[in-house]
């Protein structure tokens, strides 16, 4: 800012003073108002942003926040203590001041790096500090759903500085920076990296969590040239990570003609392509970061690089250099830093190496150097950090190499060979200054050499995806002074020794990703001696037993994560002495008992998560104003009573998820007015979400702050209109109310950005306020719109911009729009079923995104389109239509079908035998149509294939004899139910028929249900990605003959297996390797011609349930041995020629008559023929079961056509039961 005359000063300082007034007079009502709503503050702050642009000494009523939090930033996590009114802003934390020519002090700097703030975008006001000359906002956390502002940056023209890095901002970088003409140094990068790994001191590893905090950073430069073309006084630029959408010629070009003395370029990661030999125009570069593009012309090392006279630091990783590295020698003498790995092509030779001596930081993992036997000395005196391949260490060149006195960071890539362990141990053995070593895929299955012990001065150890067992972290143990142990597997699983315990000088223990689908057993209890422990990081590797109360020993622990493994029994209540503890996460165990009301009162707790439990009992009331806590996750437990008062006045809470529970009463959204919650899930509850009265007209002005609504089934029966005015919304539930009337607009009006998911499934919406039958959503795209199971009638509306997943079933719709493709063309997941639609299917249905196409219980007619079984779909279901013709054939090789439904339509011919490339294929169900063919015995080579319905077609001839087949022993291995009755086959079943089901003849209790995963499902957000009312984990439904009814499965779990082959002509005896179908529950061979006995290897079958023999033409005596199926509930062997007693035990008692009519020969209750002496069973078979199944059958009526059932098996004292049942709850 330049000089300011007397008069303009005069008029300043009244506006000043005016300010003062104003400020003093409302002060006691503000001071009101901020104590439960920052954001009225805005508004008087707006009426002194004039402050911002005199920028005098006079500067401590200006806008910024009287409360001490940055001004434009409405949900800060972090208070800036030194900002008060009152009190000159030249002394404000992170404000540096000048003093202008008219004597004024200017604000000059404004440097938050760090300051871990947490603001909905970067506000204009702050261009009207025009007088800055360093802004620094690094490492925070903006991450507004409104992009990075387009304009404002070219009124700071006297900014020499400008740093955004790390700052989650997104969008276009504003063309205003080019002109700031008085720039030195740019840096807009991504420089977030793996927190757990810092080591630095120079980073802040607390503030880039902040900001990396879930959030993406997506910045790009459409146009690099015009960025640059007039910042020829800068010399440092930094784009790391910002997308840059031109040629890297085009950019070095635009560089060295605008920027020619450029001293820092670091562009890593930014999308670069082409040739990059135009970089050779630049040399005064000091430091060159071209790493991770992958996309840079294949080419040798560029060798005019090694004539920048002042280089010190070269990253190329990674850019697709080839050939050999050169032999000559960098012009540089201070070249300190060489990065060249993940270049698999580029050739080198070790030790022999130019520059070693300057060199500090080397790194060449992912390389073809080698070892050079040649050479026999080392000149690597300065290296403080290497990256290796373990494949070139050896005795020879460990020898040559040397001790390497300076090393302190050493990281190995690859090791394999016991011999390749031996080598490395031995050498780096002794080096003293070793800090920091690492281990990237190896396998650590061998022994660690007990020498790992000698590590004396090692205080971090990282093994990343790599192979290792209980011994190996045993050895690992002796490295006494070890402070940060992280390890990552790769594969496999290992308990923690009790020698753990000899670590007490560890402060960070991280193991990761080493997933256990079975309890391994306990955390020793010996971890209570790490008393310097501050991060323990245990997720998902099958810890059982109770939490160890010794845990309470680790008083310095911040952070404590032990979700995901197998822990019972309740929660330790001496967590409480664990007071600097700021995140607690024991989600997805086994805990149960009321939850410790201290945990809400520990004093530095930010975020608890023990969701995913069975936890029972009430939430008790706690003292909040002590409380920290921003994120709480109780979701999916047996929490009952009410919400408790405290959790709703949690000065800091944030994240609130209490769903899938049976709390109760009612929640007043009215309430929540004025909180700081961005998001809230109360779903599937028995809550009553109710909207109060008296909320004034300041809420058009004062909106919501949440962006993440659940409040699915809480007994709505209208949408709050207080939910109309959040000022973002990016997840809205509102499915599974009573929700009468009319979709209002302004839910696809309201929220102008990107993404959004919106569920208002399961209603009773009859309309929606459209003028047009094209949704005006005026988002990019939606990730999910769900209109299902609601009154909607008429034509379909089509959302102007694709949503990825598109549900509008289950409703009474009756036409779609001539060119409806054309709103498809981001979805993936389009769902129409069950409605009265009718037409044809165009072509254009087909396109490379959609992965499923749910159109069943419709009225379609026509061909199918041949593109179907040509497209990217996973799902085809068309279910209950009138289609007709055959089915397309042109299958390519990698099909990635898995679940074709065209059960009751008109299709006919043969089955194309290329259906035998759709090897992903698991549901196969052509019922109801007229195909004529033989068996699809060339189907048996689908490993993955588990359900098999064909019929009521024309299928005829045998069912197969396998000694011939190509895929004999392994055909249907997978098969789980098999439906081919009502149609021709005949000729005898062959016993190897029934040996080659194999998932039948093992027990399967696991109860998952068959589900396909969608990839629109997986997205950043896990509050979207796992809640159970969306749709994108695909289930299929069959209808199947069970019990004598017809019935339909809306879901199929893995303890669900059949065989009906009734009403054919098969003939012959019952094979008896029948009986080694120990899982199956459902037999039907009703309507045949079988003779012979019945076998008495079907009492072996004990998880049966369902057996009917009926109608056939079998003799001789039941079986004594059926007594022992203790769950058979149904059985029909009538319309036979048995004879003799019917047996009396166990199950047979409950019977009827009617399973045994029609058999003339038999005798004995239910029936009324008495047996005579002859009729005593030659031999007694009483014996008890030995093979019993613990095993709960429930039977749902469901929704459907006729009498539809869905069914669940759930083993009893497991853990997924509590689980289980709240999933049924949620999709049934």
């Amino acid at each position: 800012m330049g000089a300011v005359t007397r008069n303009g000063a005069g008029k300043e300082e009244d506006l000043l003073r005016a300010a003062a007034v104003l400020y003093r007079y409302f002060r006691p009502a503000l001071l009101l108002v901020s104590q439960h709503s920052p954001v009225l503050l805005l508004y008087f702050f707006a009426l002194l942003s004039v402050l911002f642009v005199l920028q005098v000494s006079l500067c401590k009523n200006s806008s910024f926040h009287p409360n001490g939090r940055f001004p434009y930033d409405l949900e800060s996590t972090t208070t800036l203590p030194s900002w008060k009114p009152g009190k000159d802003c030249c002394l404000w934390e992170g404000v540096g001041c000048s003093n202008s020519s008219s004597g004024h002090h200017v604000v000059t700097a404004l440097d938050l790096s760090g300051f871990r703030l947490n603001s909905d975008g970067i506000h204009p006001v702050l261009f009207n500090l025009t007088s800055l000359r360093m802004l620094d906002l690094s490492m925070n956390n903006f991450r507004g759903y409104d992009d990075i502002p387009s304009v404002g940056f070219e009124r700071l023209s006297s900014l020499t500085h400008l740093n955004l890095s790390t700052s989650v901002i997104s969008g276009q970088v504003p063309i205003g920076i080019s002109k700031l003409t008085n720039l030195v140094s740019l840096d807009i990068s991504d420089r977030s990296i793996d927190i757990e790994d810092a080591e630095d001191d120079d980073y802040d590893i607390d503030a880039i969590s902040v900001a990396a905090d879930g959030y993406g950073y997506d910045l790009s430069v459409p146009y690099f040239h015009n960025i640059v073309a007039n910042l020829s006084n800068l010399r440092e630029l930094y784009l790391d990570g910002v997308s840059i959408n031109s040629s890297a010629q085009g950019c070095f070009k635009a560089l060295a003609k605008s920027v020619p003395h450029l001293r820092v370029l670091s562009l890593g990661y930014c999308d670069l392509q082409g040739d990059i030999s135009s970089l050779s125009r630049l040399k005064s570069l000091v430091v060159i970061n071209l790493s991770g593009n992958y996309d840079i012309t294949p080419g040798p090392f560029p060798e005019f690089l090694m004539n920048f006279p002042n280089l010190r630091v070269l990253q190329l990783s990674g850019i697709n250099l080839q050939g050999w590295f050169p032999r000559g020698t960098f012009l540089s003498k201070n070249l300190r830093v060489l990065d060249l790995s993940g270049n698999p092509d580029l050739s080198g030779h070790l030790p022999n190496f130019s520059n070693a001596a300057s060199l500090e930081t080397l790194w060449i993992d992912s390389t073809n150097f080698s070892y050079d036997k040649s050479s026999n000395c080392s000149n690597f005196k300065a290296l403080t950090e290497l990256v290796i391949d373990g494949e070139i260490i050896s005795t020879n060149f460990r020898s040559s190499f040397g001790m390497l006195a300076s090393l302190r960071r050493l990281t190995v890539i690859g090791l394999y060979s016991p011999r390749q362990l031996e080598s490395l141990f031995s050498w780096f053995g002794g080096i003293k200054n070793l800090r920091s070593l690492e281990f990237d895929y190896c396998d650590f299955s061998m022994t660690i050499p007990s020498s790992i012990g000698n590590l004396k001065n090692l205080t971090s150890l990282v093994i990343s995806e790599s192979n290792l067992t209980t011994q190996t972290l045993s050895s690992i143990t002796n490295i006494i002074n070890l402070k940060f142990l992280k390890i990552e597997c790769d594969d496999g699983f290992f308990a923690i020794p009790s020698a753990i315990g000899n670590m007490t000088n560890l402060e960070r223990l991280h193991i990761l990703n080493c997933w256990s689908s079975r309890p391994i057993g306990p955390i020793p209890h010996e971890v209570g001696a790490l008393k310097k422990l501050e991060s323990l990081v245990l997720p998902s590797m099958g810890l059982s037993g109770t939490i160890p109360s010794t845990i309470a020993n680790l008083t310095q622990l911040t952070e404590l994560q032990l979700g995901g493994n197998y822990f019972s029994g309740r929660i330790p209540s001496t967590i409480a002495n664990l007071t600097q503890l700021t995140e607690l996460q024991l989600e997805g165990n086994h805990l149960s008992g009321e939850i410790p009301t201290s945990l809400f009162t520990l004093p530095a707790l930010g975020y608890l998560d023990l969701s995913e439990n069975q936890l029972s009992g009430p939430i008790n009331e706690f003292d909040a104003a002590s409380s920290c806590l921003k994120n709480v996750y109780l979701e999916m437990n047996n929490l009952t009573g009410q919400i408790p008062q405290s959790l709703w006045v949690l000065p800091n809470l944030k994240n609130l998820n209490i769903e899938g529970n049976n709390l109760m009463g009612s929640v007043d959204l009215a309430s929540l007015w004025g909180k700081n919650l961005t998001s809230l899930f109360l779903s599937y509850n028995k809550l009553t979400v109710i909207e109060g009265e008296g909320i004034n007209n300041s809420l058009s002005t004062n909106p919501y702050q949440l962006v993440k609504l659940g409040l699915a089934s809480c007994n709505m029966i209208k949408i709050p209109k207080l939910i109309m005015h959040a000022k973002h919304m990016i997840f809205l539930d509102l499915s599974s109310n009573k929700i009468i009337g009319d979709i209002p607009s302004w839910i696809w009006e309201r929220w102008n950005y990107d993404p959004m998911w919106i569920s208002l499934a399961d209603n009773m919406f009859t309309g929606m306020e459209l003028n047009s039958y094209v949704i005006p959503f005026s988002n990019t795209f939606y990730y999910s719109f769900n209109l299902s199971s609601n009154r909607l009638q008429g034509l379909i509306p089509m959302p102007y911009s694709s949503a990825e997943i598109l549900d509008y079933s289950n409703n009474s719709f009756s036409s779609l729009l001539p060119n409806f493709t054309l709103y498809l063309s981001s979805t993936q997941y389009l769902m129409l079923s069950h409605n009265n639609i009718s037409g044809y299917l165009p072509r254009s249905i087909c396109h490379p995104l959609l992965e499923v196409l749910d159109l069943s219980y419709n009225n379609f007619n026509g061909l199918l389109p041949r593109c179907l079984m040509e497209n990217s779909l996973s799902i085809i279901n068309l279910r209950e239509n009138q289609f007709k013709g055959m089915l397309p054939s042109n299958i390519s090789i990698g099909c990635p079908i898995e679940t074709i439904n065209l059960n009751g339509n008109k299709i006919e011919g043969q089955l194309p035998r290329t259906l035998s490339k759709c090897t992903d294929l698991e549901v196969l169900d052509l019922g109801r149509n007229q195909i004529t063919d033989t068996f699809p015995s060339w189907l048996g080579g689908l490993l993955n294939l588990r359900v098999l319905i064909l019929r009521s077609n024309k299928f005829h001839g045998s069912i197969g004899h396998l000694e011939d087949e190509k895929y004999r022993g392994g055909h249907f291995s997978s098969l789980q139910i098999i439906d081919l009755a009502s149609n021709n086959f005949s000729g005898k079943l062959h016993p190897q028929w029934f040996e080659n089901l194999k998932s039948m003849r093992q027990d399967n209790n696991s109860g998952d249900i068959i589900y396909h995963p969608i990839a629109a499902l997986y997205q950043d957000s896990e509050d979207i990605i796992y809640h159970p009312n969306i749709p994108g984990l695909y289930q299929d439904s069959i209808t199947i003959s069970y019990k004598g009814f017809t019935m339909s499965f809306e879901r199929i779990l893995t303890t669900l297996t059949a065989i009906d082959i009734s009403d054919n002509a098969l003939e012959g005896n019952i094979p008896t390797s029948i009986g080694n179908l120990l899982s199956l529950h459902v037999l039907n061979m009703s309507h045949n011609a079988f003779t012979g006995q019945i076998p008495p290897q079907l009492g072996s079958i004990t998880a049966l349930e369902s057996l009917d023999l009926s109608s056939n033409m079998l003799s001789g005596e039941i079986p004594q041995e059926l007594t022992d199926l203790t769950f058979l509930s149904t059985l029909n062997l009538s319309n036979n020629q048995l004879d003799g007693r019917i047996p009396q035990s166990r199950q047979f008692d409950t019977f009827q008559e009617s399973s045994f009519d029609g058999n003339a020969g038999l005798c004995g209750p239910p029936l009324s023929k008495k047996c005579g002496p002859s009729d005593i069973p030659s031999e007694t078979h009483l014996k008890n079961s030995s093979h019993g199944v613990d095993v709960v059958l429930f039977l749902f009526v469901g929704v459907g056509f006729g009498v539809g059932f869905a069914a669940a098996i759930l083993l009893k004292l497991d853990y997924w039961i509590s689980r289980w049942f709240h999933i049924f709850r949620i999709l049934c």
